[in-house]
């Protein structure tokens, strides 16, 4: 099953914490790890919204947390326990949060 683990993170936090470096998370996953990528700056995002119609653009992200989402990568596992153990070892779990979700099996 495919799983997508959300790296989030309070930029409040960045550079004041210490991450551990992200190659040892890699050789541990393998090629479980399907795809992924660090995201920039939650400042060069944009959110859409579709209203009565009409196409709303707000810059930035919006979300009711001081977590943003950092990266995310897609893993490939036998079982939840599997990914929450990957999701466990990865390095921004320690200052932050990494989300496990599975992909929906009746969709696409």
């Amino acid at each position: 099953m495919k799983y997508s683990l959300l790296v989030c993170v309070d930029p409040a936090l960045v550079g004041t914490e210490a991450i551990d470096p992200i190659e040892p998370w890699l050789d541990l996953v393998g090629d479980r790890r399907l795809i992924g990528d660090a995201l920039q700056s939650p400042s060069t995002a944009a959110t859409v919204r579709i209203r009565r119609s009409e196409r709303l653009v707000a810059d930035g992200p919006f979300a009711e947390t001081k977590e943003v989402v950092g990266g995310f990568d897609v893993i490939e596992c036998e079982t939840q326990a599997e990914a929450l153990e990957i999701a466990a070892a990865h390095p921004v779990a320690k200052i932050g949060a990494v989300e496990v979700r599975a992909f929906r099996e009746d969709v696409g």
